[in-house]
């Protein structure tokens, strides 16, 4: 019959492609319906023929397909394969959709073994927490783990107070900080300098604003300082931060003529 002819050479029948790429036939009749894939020729039968060249603009769509996209972005994505450099900007291009496809799922998967750690270390059930770590998590707090020693009151304050890019600054304004307290440290420079009196009043300034000016919720926050991390780098950041931040406030309240924590224990 004439639907049955030989297929000519350097052409591949539907059902042939859709094996080669692990893909029904069903499948490839939409991507042609929806003018993402259409078959370079047909047969005096009416078979629709496909070329090698159709196999790698198909492997294009179905890797960008993987990558999350939908038909439609992946229809403005698509490059023409007309030269070699053509073809090599389209596989760079899926390269590097696969390399960032990679680092997310690589964060992912560090996330979840983090919370498990996490939610073995408390031996209780708390979603409330669990949804607070993931955030911290994702925000790259290293001081995560310090939410599971929080209460309840506490922790309502900070959720009603941040969301995550206010909570990202007030992070990176803290590390900034702790980090700027150790170099000032490594260099010998006093805490009643001027340098550590900026830092100091710094610090307050941003401690009263995480707290909302809360004493009590205040001294919890100072009392997590003397709680082990999770690792011995974590614990020698911290003392040494906290050995130039901790006189560097005295020093800054003295000068001020008042001690917060004493006011607020009357």
């Amino acid at each position: 019959m004439e639907k049955y002819k030989a297929i000519p050479e350097g052409y591949m029948t539907v059902g042939e492609v859709g094996r080669k790429m692990g893909v029904t036939v069903r499948t490839l009749q939409y991507y042609d319906k929806e003018g993402l894939l259409s078959p370079s020729s047909e047969s005096a039968g009416g078979r629709r023929l496909y070329t090698d060249k159709d196999v790698i603009k198909l492997y294009q769509i179905l890797s960008l397909k993987h990558l999350g996209f939908s038909l439609d972005d992946i229809k403005n994505r698509l490059i023409t394969l007309d030269t070699p450099a053509d073809v090599a900007d389209a596989l760079t291009e899926q390269a590097a959709g696969i390399r960032q496809k990679m680092e997310a799922l690589s964060a992912s998967l560090k996330e979840i073994e983090t919370l498990q750690a996490e939610v073995l270390q408390m031996q209780f059930v708390d979603f409330k927490k669990y949804a607070d770590i993931i955030v911290n998590l994702q925000m790259k707090n290293e001081s995560y783990w310090l939410i599971k020693h929080f209460d309840d009151k506490t922790l309502d304050h900070f959720r009603n107070r941040f969301d995550m890019d206010s909570g990202a600054a007030m992070m990176e304004a803290f590390t900034r900080l702790q980090s700027e307290a150790i170099r000032l440290q490594k260099d010998s420079i006093p805490p009643e300098s001027e340098k550590g009196q900026d830092l100091a009043k710094e610090f307050w300034e941003m401690l009263i604003d995480f707290t909302g000016g809360d004493m009590n919720m205040l001294s919890k926050l100072m009392e997590t300082e003397s709680i082990n991390g999770p690792d011995n780098e974590w614990n020698q950041k911290q003392a040494i931060a906290s050995s130039f931040i901790e006189p560097a406030l005295g020093a800054y309240f003295t000068a001020l003529g008042y001690n917060p924590f004493e006011e607020s224990v009357k």
